[in-house]
């Protein structure tokens, strides 16, 4: 059986819920720059804010990414999966997508970059 105090303690929490998605996860800043890796290697750092379609040769073939209205997203790629291109576009600093068999990697640089989990 709830008590008093047990209605107090629920409504707090729904209360704080809201309140610590804004808080923690929210408010995420765009990026300025496109980090594009080969094999770990970085083959290019490019502006978001220029409208431009780059080809990069991986480990499989050719990806082409596309950058657009300060978002970036690969178009094609030499992979099987296509992960990479379902994952669509990315903007905020953080955000990180990969072709992991192609070897080739876009990371946003910029703006206030979020964690998900930080390990020691």
């Amino acid at each position: 059986m709830l008590r008093r105090g047990d209605y107090l303690i629920f409504l707090a929490t729904l209360l704080l819920l809201p309140w610590l998605y804004f808080t923690l996860w929210g408010d995420q800043r765009a990026g300025e720059y496109a980090q594009i890796l080969v094999g770990g290697d970085q083959q290019a750092l490019v502006s978001l804010h220029q409208p431009q379609t780059i080809e990069v040769a991986g480990a499989l073939g050719l990806s082409i990414l596309e950058i657009l209205d300060g978002k970036i997203r690969f178009i094609t790629s030499a992979c099987q999966g296509k992960q990479c291109i379902h994952r669509g576009w990315i903007n905020l600093g953080g955000e990180v997508v990969s072709c992991l068999p192609n070897q080739v990697s876009i990371a946003i640089l910029g703006g206030e970059q979020r964690f998900d989990a930080i390990n020691f």
